[in-house]
């Protein structure tokens, strides 16, 4: 007897509406404008609903995907926000910035036979299209908090997204939290690193006006191991700190002419577009040079950012400069497929060697060695080869180094006793994420290098249970 049973139809992934090309590159406003109801409801409907979740497994914070995405079927934005929150405080933010093709999408039974379920775009929908009654409904998804104890103060040195986690869950536990950050804005990375057009400024500040409501004190223009240091707040009668300062110290390639105008550090030059609102200037006071031909060294995701925001001030020419090819590129495809949408040129297995300036000590040039590829690194990809004598020079105005950054040491100086790895970063009980120092705690870049906002976020998280278990 023949089977009648049918196999569900693998449908193809629900588009996500976005800006054109020719149109955003002009702009520094949303590129993807998020779904509706109907979209997102087509989208969860995609859901297996298996059994054994794989994606949950996927997701460095562990979400309850299933759960939350069958609420979405049924139309329940609140149950489906409360059950993303039960383990991700930004929600909003992961579902704009986190590589989801590499955790939980990367993990969708779907995705083996066809397109995984859009877990990040529902994510994001879920998020922005909540209505929070008050600042504990916003920050924790119930109902109800515990009031907020003077004597039971937390301090956070860094605003970033691992501190923000931390702030976010003690303070819905009735905990005191301060936090201090060294610049002017609270935000750490969100803030300064990520352009508006991928994470506009809105999503943030609602995150952070609600941690204000909810009776976090939040210091600007505190620098850590300057203004203020690790005893000081124990001093002051802190009861844990936790140190989620980043590591935004820029690395440089150490090439001849580094020192010409025109070349910059990503960290400096998004810094000054994306905090200092830069490319609003004259309004705002922040200057920064808008190239004529623009060449970005490194292929990451802050890399993609740095040229995609060349192109959106006016630049007539924007290239990626990267010593191997396009398959080995370590930005999120999205990324990289955006950008190319936009214009934005690859000059593939070529590798700068020296920058080269004019007699006022302006940036005109770049000389690059040709590439091939040899046999893999440490890294598992191919490690590039110079191929001997193929030099070129490329005409440039403005070159942005994003090969990486490492720890800021003026904390880590500031603090003799708190252990560091070989790499000069800070070492963690990976269970807590309490240091070398009883009550100090630490998470994100400054523990991992380097790293991805929701990972940050998970450190936060594992620290501020430990610290409530130990206060609570």
């Amino acid at each position: 007897m023949a089977d009648t049973k049918k196999k569900k139809q693998i449908l193809p992934r629900t588009p996500m509406p976005e800006q054109a090309p020719e149109v955003r590159r002009t702009n520094f406003e949303e590129v993807t404008l998020g779904y509706d109801m109907e979209m997102a409801v087509a989208e969860a409907n995609r859901c297996l609903q298996c059994k054994k979740p794989f994606c949950v497994a996927g997701c460095p914070v562990e979400v309850n995907i299933k759960d939350f995405i069958k609420h979405v079927q049924e139309r329940d934005i609140v149950s489906a926000y409360k059950a993303i929150m039960a383990t991700n405080s930004l929600p909003a933010v992961c579902g704009r910035v986190c590589p989801q093709e590499n955790q939980c999408e990367g993990a969708c039974i779907l995705g083996k036979k066809g397109e995984p379920v859009a877990i990040g775009r529902l994510e994001r929908f879920v998020a922005d299209t909540f209505a929070a009654d008050d600042a504990c409904q916003e920050l924790s998804g119930k109902d109800e908090c515990p009031l907020v104890r003077e004597d039971l103060k937390v301090a956070c040195i860094g605003s970033g997204p691992s501190s923000l986690t931390v702030a976010a869950y003690l303070s819905t536990k009735g905990i005191k939290v301060s936090m201090f950050e060294a610049l002017h804005e609270p935000g750490g990375v969100l803030i300064y690193g990520i352009p508006e057009f991928r994470l506009p400024k809105s999503i943030v500040h609602r995150e952070i006006n609600a941690l204000k409501e909810h009776e976090v004190e939040i210091n600007t223009n505190w620098v850590g191991g300057r203004t203020v240091t690790v005893q000081d707040l124990f001093d002051q009668g802190y009861k844990a700190v936790f140190i989620g300062v980043g590591a935004g110290l820029p690395r440089f390639l150490k090439l001849p002419g580094e020192n010409f105008i025109g070349v910059y550090s990503a960290n400096e030059y998004l810094t000054r577009v994306n905090l200092g609102r830069a490319y609003d200037f004259p309004e705002h006071d922040t200057p920064v040079i808008r190239g004529r031909k623009v060449t970005v060294l490194g292929a990451g995701n802050v890399a993609m950012d740095a040229a995609r925001t060349a192109l959106r001030l006016g630049a007539e020419e924007v290239t990626i400069v990267y010593r191997r090819t396009q398959e080995e590129m370590p930005a999120r495809k999205e990324e990289i497929h955006h950008a190319l949408e936009e214009g934005v040129q690859l000059n593939l297995l070529a590798s700068p060697t020296e920058f080269l300036g004019d007699e006022k000590g302006n940036l005109r040039g770049l000389k690059v060695q040709r590439m091939q590829l040899g046999e893999p690194d440490d890294s598992g990809r191919r490690r590039p080869v110079p191929i001997e004598g193929d030099t070129f020079e490329i005409e440039t105005d403005l070159s942005v180094i994003a090969v990486g950054t490492g720890p800021n040491k003026i904390l880590l100086d500031a603090t003799p006793d708190l252990g560091l790895n070989k790499w000069g970063y800070v070492q963690v009980d990976e269970e807590t994420g309490e240091t070398s120092i009883p009550n100090v705690f630490a998470g994100g870049d400054i523990v991992t290098g380097a790293a991805t906002v929701i990972l940050a976020m998970g450190a936060g998280r594992r620290a501020a249970k430990e610290i409530a278990k130990r206060l609570l």
